[in-house]
């Protein structure tokens, strides 16, 4: 039986050190490497050359997607790496980042053992690999059935030139200071565009401003 090369990649040292004795116990699979941030992995890839490659998406406190990235950075530089997500939220539009970055597979946290394993064969052969919710959300992507959703007409000319100095990871007193209004008065904008593009973090509004042509 060929053995699969599976690495990890998550902030938390429990986490790794928690999936490496269960996916050890398989007798196919060897986790052959570890990474706890976005900027660790590529080197512990090259010195591994794992086949499947685990990765939480949120890589560190205050940090919504770093992982996102490193899904890009892996599919364009090992090809024949595959990643497969492991993260604590299936949040819409992270599942479609993941996927338009390049990743095989989404599955939350809590899924079972047995599922997580599966995954990580199908993933190893080609195959996609998703959770009932991430799926559902891809179907219904591919379908053209989100939602009717806010027009970009409701984003007004304001929002629109903070929504790209959000999308540059300003904070809040960096923008006021860039567009000469308070920190206060910024904070305000913010608020009102996720309420109208329906997000509940920066950057999910980010995104969802892009996915309009709004920046």
């Amino acid at each position: 039986m060929d053995e699969i090369r599976v690495a990890v990649v998550d902030d938390h040292a429990i986490v790794r050190q928690g999936l490496r004795a269960m996916i050890d116990r398989e007798p196919d699979l060897r986790v052959v490497g570890e990474a706890s941030s976005a900027e660790a992995a590529p080197a512990m890839i090259e010195q591994t050359r794992p086949r499947v490659v685990l990765v939480d998406l949120r890589l560190g406190p205050g940090s919504d997607c770093d992982g996102l990235s490193l899904c890009g950075t892996i599919t364009r530089r090992y090809p024949g790496c595959r990643v497969l997500v492991l993260t604590s939220s299936a949040d819409e539009w992270l599942i479609l980042e993941s996927v338009k970055q390049g990743a095989k597979g989404f599955v939350v946290k809590d899924v079972d053992l047995t599922e997580l394993i599966r995954a990580i064969r199908a993933v190893h052969r080609g195959d996609s690999a998703f959770d009932s919710r991430s799926a559902g959300v891809l179907v219904n992507w591919m379908h053209g059935s989100q939602g009717t959703g806010p027009a970009a007409s409701d984003i007004t000319p304001r929002e629109r030139e903070i929504l790209a100095l959000l999308a540059k990871g300003m904070s809040n007193v960096a923008i006021g200071q860039r567009l000469y209004i308070s920190a206060a008065t910024v904070k305000f904008h913010v608020g009102n565009v996720m309420r109208k593009l329906g997000a509940r973090r920066r950057a999910e509004a980010v995104y969802a401003a892009s996915k309009l042509g709004l920046i």
